[in-house]
């Protein structure tokens, strides 16, 4: 087989993951996006395989994105005793950045450029400068304006190193998963969202500044 079959080959499979999963994600919207994850777990026979429903709910919100993370976190916090709730959902958190990396890995950049352009927070992540750095992974991870998947999706399309994207993402988004287990739907009225949206405000016209002088030195650069 040449080289163009190869690529035409490649390019038919990652086609069909990608309308496959965009097809699951859209026919079972409302089932995933409404899961009842403590009746899944009051249902399961055991508490080994209660747990692994729960990884494996994290497993499919990985690669779907539709399954709302507040939900899963709140719930998982409820259906079990806090401090193992707290390591179920950080484990949990483990399996599901996993998964999109991977996701993203396999489908590739082009792809994942143009899905981010259409979500929220996605251009944010293609304008984020210094993207292959532990501490920038982290601050990304850290931020509750970037989105968990997508940002995962990102980090798989761009090949950062794994090791450096899993530590980084998963100590970046332990505190809100912590946060959100332990308080359950009270974490809601802790939230300073008028403060919240203030920072995000500020931090635009920030950005966009550095962003204008970064491309004024690039470009007097190449003139040099």
């Amino acid at each position: 087989m040449n080289k163009d079959k190869k690529s035409t080959v490649k390019l038919i499979i990652r086609l069909a993951v990608i309308f496959a999963v965009m097809a699951v994600a859209i026919i079972k919207y409302d089932k995933l996006s409404n899961i009842d994850i403590r009746s899944i777990v009051a249902n399961s026979p055991s508490v080994a395989l209660a747990i692994l429903s729960v990884l494996g709910i994290y497993g499919i919100k990985g690669a779907v994105f539709v399954v709302p993370a507040s939900l899963v976190y709140i719930s998982v916090g409820m259906a079990f005793p806090t401090v193992q709730a707290v390591i179920i959902n950080l484990c949990g958190i483990a399996v599901e950045v996993t998964v999109s990396y991977i996701f993203g890995w396999f489908v590739g950049g082009e792809y994942v450029n143009d899905l981010l352009k259409k979500s929220k927070g996605g251009e944010k992540l293609l304008a984020f400068e210094e993207k292959n750095k532990f501490a920038s992974i982290f601050v990304i991870r850290f931020l509750p304006v970037f989105p968990i998947d997508f940002a995962s999706l990102f980090f798989g399309s761009m090949k950062i190193p794994f090791a450096k994207y899993f530590l980084a993402s998963v100590l970046g988004i332990a505190p809100r998963v912590i946060f959100f287990t332990i308080l359950g739907d009270a974490a809601y009225d802790y939230i300073p969202m008028k403060l919240i949206v203030i920072c995000i405000i500020c931090a635009i016209p920030i950005g966009a500044i550095y962003l204008i002088v970064k491309w004024l030195k690039d470009k007097k650069s190449k003139e040099k």
